[in-house]
Parts: structure tokens; sequence; C-alpha cells
């Protein structure tokens, strides 16, 4: 059975964690942000903003990242991420991609000091050419988290079907207030994620890791077909 155009995109996109430093032109990111705002939302509420920086801006917000994790301060994420517990099947989920990772870059399982620094490179963007930071109003409900999703999903289809890569980066939100201060940010805009996005680098390593999906009777039902 052949692909559909957008199952295409959909099986092709996955998480790019090595950039060329070709710039993305202005006006490819209006297009995908605009493509970001097609995503349906309950009640059209539209919930979310997106703050995409390049050269001189997102050098200094990376900085300013790089530097409060490197200094051991306190997280201060304003939301709950993932399950606390997190229960053995998803945990073991988390340490194969995160070994799949790992192992593609030669980081061994006890080298701790290399995986810090690898994951201190969420804080820069994995050193794409363009950055873009998410913030919802803290006062949507639960429901509008799920719609901000729909629409970075978008978002990420839009650049792979324009020939680039994209990575989301959670972590962002664990110095949230490093990236409101930088980008001077007011009360109703709570940092949520960040995107890196860019051209993918053939040749990084980390560009090698295709993490692997459950299979369908593992997540769905299909009852009376």
């Amino acid at each position: 059975m052949s692909l559909s155009a957008a199952e295409a995109l959909l099986f092709a996109r996955r998480s790019v964690r090595g950039f060329l430093p070709d710039p993305v032109p202005r006006g490819d990111v209006e297009r995908m942000l605009r493509a970001a705002r097609t995503a349906p939302s309950g009640a059209n509420l539209q919930p979310g903003r997106f703050h995409a920086l390049t050269g001189a801006p997102l050098a200094k917000l990376s900085v300013a990242l790089v530097d409060a994790a490197s200094a051991g301060r306190a997280q201060v994420s304003q939301y709950s991420y993932f399950p606390q517990p997190m229960p053995p099947a998803l945990k073991a989920r988390q340490r194969a991609a995160g070994h799949a990772l790992y192992a593609a870059l030669g980081i061994e399982r006890r080298d701790l000091p290399g995986r810090r620094a690898q994951f201190a490179r969420n804080y820069g963007f994995f050193d794409a050419p363009v950055g873009i930071v998410v913030t919802i109003d803290p006062a949507m409900g639960k429901g509008c988290f799920m719609d901000l999703g729909l629409s970075l999903m978008a978002l990420m289809i839009a650049a792979e079907g324009m020939g680039y890569a994209s990575c989301g980066i959670g972590a962002l939100a664990n110095h949230a207030d490093v990236a409101h201060a930088a980008l001077g940010l007011g009360a109703d805009e709570m940092v949520v994620c960040g995107l890196a996005l860019g051209r993918a680098d053939p040749d990084a390593p980390a560009n090698s890791v295709r993490t692997e999906r459950a299979p369908l009777e593992e997540f769905a039902t299909l009852r009376g077909f």
C-alpha cells in the first residue's frame, strides 16, 4: 500500500539534534507558523504563542540558558511534563530512547559528564539556526495544552514538507524563568517548550537514531469493522 503525501511526511519526520548552519529565511518561518495556526482547537481559542529567534537574539538566549543549567540552579518548570513516579513500562521506553541516542554518539553508560554535556545541548537548541520558544497562557485549561500540541505537530509537518528538520525541547521549561526574562514575556505567557529548526546535518551521528513506535494493537482498538 502506497503512502499518501500526508502519511509520507508523518513517517519521515523525526527529532533531529544536528543541524547545518544554513540560515532559514524569515518567509519560510512565517509559512510554518501560519501552518501551525491552522490546527483545530476547542471553541477556536487557538492557544499558545511562538517566539522565533535567530542570529544574535537566539545566541543570547542560548548562552543564558546554558549558563543557568551549568550553574546547577534549581529547575523552575511551571508544569509537570512526565508522570511521577514513571511507570515501569514507560521508564523502559524512556531508557531505550536515551540509550539509542547515547550509543549513536559514542557516550558510554557510565560517562555521566558526557551525558550531561549532551543534555546541555538542549539549551543551545542543538546549534540550530532557528530556535522557537513556545508559551501558553497559564489560565488556560488542560485541554488547551492538547490544542497547543496539535499546533506544534502542524508546524513540524509543515517544516518537514519544506525540507527542514525540527526537534521539540521540553527541557527548556526546566529554566522557564530564564527564557521568560530574556524575552520580556508577561504574566500571561508560561514557557511550555522550545523547538529547534533548520536543515538536518546528514553527517551528525545523533541524526542516525530512530526511536521505535508501539505497534497498533498496543495503543488502539477497532470495533465494528
